[in-house]
This record gives C-alpha cells, sequence and structure tokens, in this order.
C-alpha cells in the first residue's frame, strides 16, 4: 500500500527507518494486512508480506437484496475504527461497485467485495490508521450472527416444569412409584 519514513530523534540526530504496508488477499473472501518498520526498505517490504499473510482471516460477503448468484457485497451494515478514522461499510446493490476511497477500495478488492458504499471520519489522510480501520471492518463481517448462522435449541425442562402434575397434588396423597421401578 505505502512506504513511509518515520524518523526518531536521538543525541546524534535523526534515526531515518521505513515503515511499510501491505494487503494480501486471493479476492475471494480472504484478507490480511501487514506492518513493518526497519531500517531498508526491501527489509521493511519483506517482513510486511510475512506478517500479511500470518494475519489473513476471512471475509464474510452476502446479498443486496435476493439471494442471486454469487455473494457480492458486505453481509450488512459494519464500522471499523483504528485512530481518529472511522470506515463505515453499507452493502450495495449488484452492478453499483466499490464506491470508496482509493485507500479502502483496493483493500476491498483484495477481499472479493464487489459492491460495496463506504464513508468514513477522521483523519483519512493517515494511511495506516485508515487501512487499519478498512481491515477493522472487514475482520467485524464474521462477528454479526444472521439468521443462517444460528443453531437449534433443544429447550430442556426444569425439574419443576417436569414434575408440576406431581408438585400439584394435595401433600396428604401417596404418590405410588411405576411398577417397573419396583421390580428393578
Amino acid at each position: 500500500m505505502k512506504i513511509t519514513p518515520v524518523q526518531k530523534q536521538t543525541r546524534a540526530g535523526q534515526r531515518t527507518r521505513f515503515k511499510a504496508f501491505v494487503v494480501v488477499g486471493d479476492g475471494d473472501g480472504h484478507v490480511g494486512l501487514g506492518v513493518k518498520c526497519a531500517k531498508e526498505v526491501a527489509t521493511a517490504i519483506r517482513g510486511a508480506i510475512i506478517l500479511a499473510k500470518l494475519s489473513v482471516v476471512p471475509v464474510r460477503r452476502g446479498y443486496w437484496g435476493n439471494k442471486i448468484g454469487k455473494p457480492h457485497t458486505v453481509p450488512c451494515k459494519v464500522t471499523g475504527k483504528c485512530g481518529s478514522v472511522t470506515v463505515r461499510m453499507v452493502p450495495a446493490p449488484r452492478g453499483s461497485g466499490i464506491v470508496a476511497a482509493r485507500v479502502p477500495k483496493k483493500v476491498l478488492q483484495f477481499a472479493g467485495i464487489e459492491d460495496v458504499f463506504t464513508s468514513s471520519r477522521g483523519s483519512t489522510k493517515t494511511l495506516g490508521n485508515f487501512v487499519k480501520a478498512t481491515f477493522d471492518c472487514l475482520m467485524k463481517t464474521y462477528g454479526f450472527l444472521t439468521p443462517d448462522f444460528w443453531r437449534e435449541t433443544r429447550f430442556i425442562k426444569t425439574p419443576f416444569q417436569e414434575y408440576t402434575d406431581l408438585l400439584a397434588r394435595p401433600k396428604g396423597l401417596m404418590i405410588e412409584a411405576p411398577a417397573e421401578k419396583l421390580e428393578a
């Protein structure tokens, strides 16, 4: 995505290092982000690529409207934040394209999302925070459970529910045990 020089003030002067931001993805629902700082540009890029491959996360895709064809957009409205930058993604109809700034557009293409509306707030010229906020947004797509992911709930009766007829009897009546239990 970008290589930026970062400096640290020392007694001898300024020590310059290079910070690399790298995004990897297969264009089919997986994306990773790597950030590495090193004295040389090549070392920073190499380290960022390794870190990006190690941080690959699945991106859940969904539909806008009816479920025809492959999933093409985000499944629901999601928001990601890093620093002062907030990125919001809204599902879009098929054919809308990626309506986003330059930075999130690249990340979304790597993730395999074809149609989405985005809005961003904060200091988006800070590319590092902008990329991280977009990545955070994509990570949250699996945080939202839709009904198709709900497990069927099995209700287990409490002892009070199971023995209500027994508990409702007057206290003076004898309780007869079933014949099967007496023989055993």
